[in-house]
């Protein structure tokens, strides 16, 4: 299986996702756009993930590179290629598709339960309520001919899919303790400011092992869905 990464910043990696490429024997390759901005030719990979990052997919007078970050996406999609989108990723794949992305009414940082819209039958179906990883101020519209998997109190659109390869998540099932501790020490107290769905850095960090344990075998269902023949 061949997987290209578009990675954005360097505290923002695959998470757990990495050891269930290890495990499928996958050839890895990634676009760091905070080193290179170079791009594969679209349609050569089984799977493209794109990863979050602090920047919003309206910056492209400020980072060109979106655009043909975003042209790539399209192209995968096209090709009927697997795209799994994670926060700024979901973003991509939907303003890709047409769709805006814009300000969420409210932040939402910490660990907040999701609940599944409980779409049609040959969609990918989330418990009725999971408690996962949030780190987003922006949200996305859905896109035209998209399936709502997912919203949270806070957050209405908290997932898509489309078609039957494409899923975008505004949350985060990859993170794993070493990476929620990278998003706290990389943020220094810049948006951990008291709000109704912003937690604490001690409130992050103190989650349970099994909390993790919960979203990142999430995260292998939500793999093997999209790659599976």
């Amino acid at each position: 299986m061949k997987v290209h990464v578009l990675q954005h910043v360097p505290s923002e990696g695959l998470g757990s996702i990495q050891s269930w490429l290890e495990k499928r024997g996958a050839t890895v390759t990634c676009t760091c756009f905070f080193e290179s901005s170079a791009l594969p030719v679209a349609g050569e990979q089984d799977l493209v993930i794109a990863l979050g990052g602090p920047m919003s997919v309206n910056d492209e007078e400020i980072l060109p590179w979106l655009r043909a970050e975003k042209k790539f996406i399209r192209e995968a999609m096209d090709s009927g290629k697997a795209v799994l989108g994670i926060c700024l990723g979901s973003q991509l794949i939907a303003n890709a598709l047409g769709a805006s992305v814009q300000a969420n009414p409210c932040k939402e940082i910490g660990w907040f339960p999701v609940t599944a819209t409980q779409p049609v039958q040959d969609t990918f179906r989330f418990p009725a309520v999971a408690n996962v990883f949030h780190w987003h101020g922006e949200t996305f519209e859905l896109p035209a001919g998209a399936v709502h998997l997912a919203r949270s109190a806070a957050c209405e659109n908290q997932g898509f899919q489309y078609g039957r390869r494409v899923i975008g998540l505004q949350f985060h099932l990859e993170t794993t303790p070493d990476s929620a501790r990278a998003f706290v020490e990389e943020d220094n107290g810049e948006e951990l400011v008291d709000a109704p769905y912003i937690q604490t850095a001690q409130q992050i960090l103190d989650a349970p092992l099994s909390a993790y344990a919960g979203i990142n075998a999430l995260m292998v269902d939500v793999l093997e869905y999209l790659t599976a023949d």
